[in-house]
């Protein structure tokens, strides 16, 4: 009989600790779904702010970058103060203050309030990111458990942006472009009472190296900064060559803060692992390709197809699809074979669907895209899985925040020089053969000259195939720093010492 209780008690037991660990996994999917969303979710209602709060043309890309610009410039700083004062605590406070911002951003009644709004909703998105992550590793045990919840985890990253692009489009349709923002609020407050079953780790004990929290993030930020500003201004415009130069002299000062620190913000020692540094730079050139593709095609389905932007968004289900599958796939390999093995081949599969796009003329439909679009996601989800457990394993307690902060700065880092330098390349091939195309396009368009639409449509399409054609290479040369740095070994244990 007492046998009989006791197992009758393990199963329970069992089962209570199954619904904890499914609830832990909801709360970190939905978080990270939320911030990635945030991403694109706005680009559709774009022309809608603009008519209703008159924001200069100028101004108007600001409503995506000051929210890319926050959250990329403070990941590091937000992955350690979560070593420091505790990751479930940190996470937290991010998505109170995201919650907060995505109400005040909702309410805006002016163009500088929502980008406020927007800038605020960053910082409470770089204090989420890399603490939820981290906190996979100490609420999860090591082996299948841990990658199942980082393959959810990764394919929360890729179907961010699509559900952005198709939710953006429908509640702008339906109930307005300040529900864009208001979703967040009803999502923020259910995870914030979920995210009490996450499990946190022992505390660093140090103190936040304020010198190196200023010069770190002022660094990472300047290069954010220059990135977006080269996308929109040209490279050699006079505030993008000072961002960039501004960012080469406070990171080397910050590199020399932390090599002397006691508590550093960024320890230096996580660079040793080649395993993980190698993780770090196949992660900025992996993001890089597939999301500076997205763009294009995006534009390429609006401006050559014609498509609106519901359309759009239900065009990218199948890159939907590609991640929720690349993802599971992937969580299933990495007990069996290298990571390098599982990252190396998805990078190519990725690289072939970009050459596969770089084919495009302005006579490609969209049947011809759609087993590119499920290739391209199926291979980046089938090499982020293995490069996010590389970076994040066998790292020490104290440094998980951190390292979770590098891995998340490489993407964001990548998804900006991805759509900055391939649409750059895009412009500059089209303004070379025609000037002014896409507004030759539409006016030719209502005139009904066939042969006016055509040249411009040829123009256009010979851009974006162009740097498709280049990012199909960084994708391949992704793929072999990947063979030839990374050597561990099967992720059959992903303990956190």
């Amino acid at each position: 009989m007492s046998k009989a209780v006791a197992a009758h008690e393990a199963t329970g037991l069992g089962q209570s600790a199954g619904r904890r660990l499914g609830i832990a996994l909801l709360v970190i999917a939905t978080a990270q779904l939320m911030l990635v969303l945030d991403d694109s979710i706005a680009n559709i209602a774009l022309p809608t702010i603009q008519n209703e709060l008159g924001i200069p043309a100028a101004t108007l890309p600001w409503v995506i970058n000051a929210y890319i610009l926050a959250f990329g410039g403070l990941l590091i700083f937000g992955g350690r103060i979560g070593d420091l004062m505790g990751r479930r605590r940190i996470l937290q406070l991010g998505i109170l203050l995201f919650t907060i911002a995505s109400l005040a951003a909702g309410l805006a009644p002016t163009g500088p309030a929502l980008i406020a709004g927007r800038a605020l909703q960053g910082i409470g998105a770089a204090l989420v990111a890399p603490n939820a992550l981290a906190l996979i590793a100490t609420t999860f045990p090591a082996g299948e458990a841990r990658n199942k919840a980082l393959a959810i985890y990764g394919a929360m990253s890729g179907l961010g942006i699509t559900v952005g692009l198709l939710l953006g489009g429908v509640l702008t349709g339906t109930l307005g472009w300040r529900w864009v923002f208001f979703i967040n609020v009803p999502i923020g407050l259910a995870l914030l009472a979920g995210s009490r079953i996450l499990v946190d780790a022992q505390r660093h004990r140090g103190r936040l190296d304020l010198a190196g929290a200023l010069t770190g993030t002022g660094g990472l930020t300047a290069v954010v900064f220059a990135i977006i500003r080269g996308g929109e201004h040209g490279w050699t415009d006079a505030l993008t060559v000072a961002s960039f130069a501004l960012a080469a002299v406070l990171i080397p000062v910050f590199i020399g803060l932390q090599s002397r620190s006691k508590d550093p913000l960024l320890p230096l020692r996580l660079f040793r692992d080649r395993n993980r540094s190698g993780s770090y730079v196949a992660m900025l050139l992996v993001s890089f390709g597939p999301m500076g593709a997205f763009y294009l095609l995006t534009l390429f389905m609006q401006h050559i197809l014609g498509y609106n932007p519901i359309q759009t968004g239900l065009a990218w289900l199948p890159f939907g699809i590609g991640i929720v599958l690349g993802a599971g796939v992937a969580s299933k390999l990495v007990v069996r074979f290298a990571p390098r093995i599982i990252s190396t081949t998805g990078m190519l599969i990725a690289s072939a669907a970009m050459f596969w796009f770089s084919t495009v003329n302005s006579g490609t439909t969209y049947l011809a895209l759609l087993p590119g679009t499920f290739a391209l996601a199926f291979g980046f989800a089938l090499s982020f899985i293995p490069l996010t457990l590389t970076a994040v394993n066998r790292v020490e307690a104290q440094d998980s925040g951190i390292a979770s902060a590098l891995l998340n700065s490489a993407q964001q880092i990548g998804v900006a020089l991805g759509i900055a330098v391939l649409s750059t390349i895009s412009v500059s091939i089209t303004e070379s053969s025609f000037p002014g195309a896409l507004t030759a396009l539409y006016v030719s368009r209502g005139s009904g000259d066939g042969a006016a639409t055509a040249a411009a449509s040829a123009a256009l399409t010979s851009g974006y195939a162009t740097a498709l054609f280049i990012a199909a290479v960084l994708l391949a040369l992704s793929a072999l720093i990947t063979a030839l740095v990374i050597n561990a070994g099967p992720q059959k244990e992903t303990t956190q010492r």
